[in-house]
């Protein structure tokens, strides 16, 4: 590889809310500290998933709405780089980009919030809880069929103020964006993954650059985790192959266990009715292929059909 000496300056782009700046500003120390003598700027900039909060995400196009913008001032080289959580990248990424590296995970686990009740368990029929996922929704209401399941837009201030007025009994966040904002204390209890299996890549950052910026991806090499990264890969290749797009909910957990990765992931139907569900395990260096295989499993037992039908449910709602 080339030795590209060391940056001068580089300029990230990130969007706007408290959480992304965080995330932004934590690689942003991170390089500062690898490479003192470089100036490293943001580049703040609201996206269009950021702007349109009156409709489910689903609705208007997923969350490929976050990076859109970011990849624009990378493309037009008023970025060397963006800096997203790796929950929000779309499942393919196409050229000319690359994800560079990936940073080690936080806590990956969902998170319940509320300010009269403990847990899920402690919640009476009828209380409304708020979500935006359709993946939290699934498994909610499979295993708390006697809940409310009700939509919930909005940056994670936003959310826990709509909780704080009442509006919400409960609310499920990530944990990960709870503790970056220093809001641990807003965690009632954590979801187990058995209970709640987390979104691919969820506590995980991703850098992402151009791929014909091979000094700026150099740079980033020290920040890489290959560990997270291998888990990472597994989650995104088992819901790329389910159709991981917004309409269909999806998860997958993949983690470190004996020296191999352990990879559960799951495919459901919004209302619950129907999941699908498995587990696989192998090396780290097939993480890729381990998901895909994961993936196979579960359109061999019938989950094709699921995902067939809600990705042509989505098309035919797109107009409305």
């Amino acid at each position: 590889m080339p030795h590209h000496g060391t940056p001068s300056r580089l300029v990230i782009a990130t969007r706007e809310s408290r959480l992304a700046l965080w995330q932004a500003r934590h690689v942003q120390s991170l390089l500062q500290r690898l490479y003192p003598d470089c100036t490293v700027e943001l580049l703040g900039m609201t996206t269009r998933g950021d702007q349109i909060l009156d409709r489910p995400l689903a609705k208007i196009g997923g969350k490929g709405l976050f990076v859109k913008e970011l990849e624009v001032a990378l493309l037009e080289r008023r970025a060397d780089l963006a800096v997203h959580s790796m929950k929000d990248v779309p499942m393919v990424l196409g050229d000319p980009f690359r994800l560079a590296a990936i940073l080690p995970r936080e806590i990956p686990e969902d998170a319940f919030v509320s300010n009269r009740y403990f847990s899920l368990d402690d919640l009476p029929p009828g209380a409304a809880v708020g979500t935006s996922s359709l993946r939290r929704q699934a498994q909610l209401i499979a295993q708390y069929p006697y809940l409310s399941v009700e939509p919930l837009r909005g940056n994670l201030d936003t959310r826990l103020r709509k909780l704080d007025e009442g509006r919400y009994d409960a609310i499920i966040l990530a944990s990960a964006g709870l503790k970056r904002l220093g809001l641990g204390a807003r965690i009632r209890s954590v979801l187990p993954v058995a209970e709640m299996l987390p979104a691919a890549g969820q506590g995980a950052l991703g850098i992402e650059v151009l791929t014909d910026r091979p000094d700026v991806a150099e740079w980033l090499a020290p920040l890489h985790d290959p560990e997270t990264a291998a888990c990472v890969l597994a989650e995104r290749a088992f819901a790329r192959r389910l159709g991981g797009s917004c309409e269909v909910p999806i998860a997958a957990y993949a983690t470190p266990s004996d020296g191999q990765i352990w990879l559960r992931g799951l495919v459901a139907e919004p209302d619950g009715s129907e999941i699908f569900r498995g587990e696989i395990r192998g090396a780290f260096a097939e993480a890729e292929t381990l998901g895909l295989h994961l993936a196979e499993q579960l359109i061999a037992e019938g989950a094709e059909a699921l995902v067939a039908r809600l990705a042509c449910n989505a098309q035919a709602g797109l107009g409305s």
